[in-house]
């Protein structure tokens, strides 16, 4: 089957805000990372601002509905709140909005640390160097250091 050609890229706003939309479809995205995408598609930054202020006034953006989506996804995949909050930062939000996401956690924190720990591990480590490898694995997964402490002396708090 022959390939059709390229069509001309549509570089004003209306162009720039069906390019938005098509990525709002898959999934959320701050507002900051959705004018980033429109820059690299090649549309102007004041076009891609424009774009994405259409998008957010019709509701189809929200910063607030991206943070929520991300700390509930990276809970479920075992992540902690400083990993969290670094890639929200990354994302373009603002201090109050990553506060406001993480206090919708219902669970606490050296909990999950110690359900990650405990489904990944099994045991407390007994041997220096086990220590440290399972405390560098929950440190990478941005839980802080009491959390982690918590987890691998397998405190009963911890784990309730």
């Amino acid at each position: 089957m022959p390939r059709k050609p390229p069509r001309s890229k549509d570089l004003s706003v209306t162009g720039a805000r069906s390019s938005a939309l098509r990525a709002l479809s898959r999934r959320e995205h701050s507002a900051a990372e959705l004018q980033q995408k429109l820059r690299q598609r090649g549309f102007a930054g004041d076009t891609a601002a424009e774009a994405v202020a259409a998008m957010a006034e019709a509701g189809w953006q929200s910063d607030e509905r991206y943070a929520e989506m991300l700390v509930r996804n990276r809970v479920q995949q075992g992540y902690g709140p400083q990993r969290i909050t670094h890639e929200l930062e990354s994302g373009g939000l603002k201090k109050a909005e990553i506060a406001a996401a993480l206090a919708t956690v219902e669970d606490d924190w050296s909990a999950l640390c110690a359900a990650l720990h405990q489904r990944r591990f099994g045991a407390i480590p007994t041997a220096a160097a086990d220590w440290q490898k399972q405390y560098r694995f929950l440190a990478s997964r941005g839980f802080t250091a009491a959390q982690i402490r918590s987890a691998l002396k397998g405190l009963p708090e911890a784990l309730e």
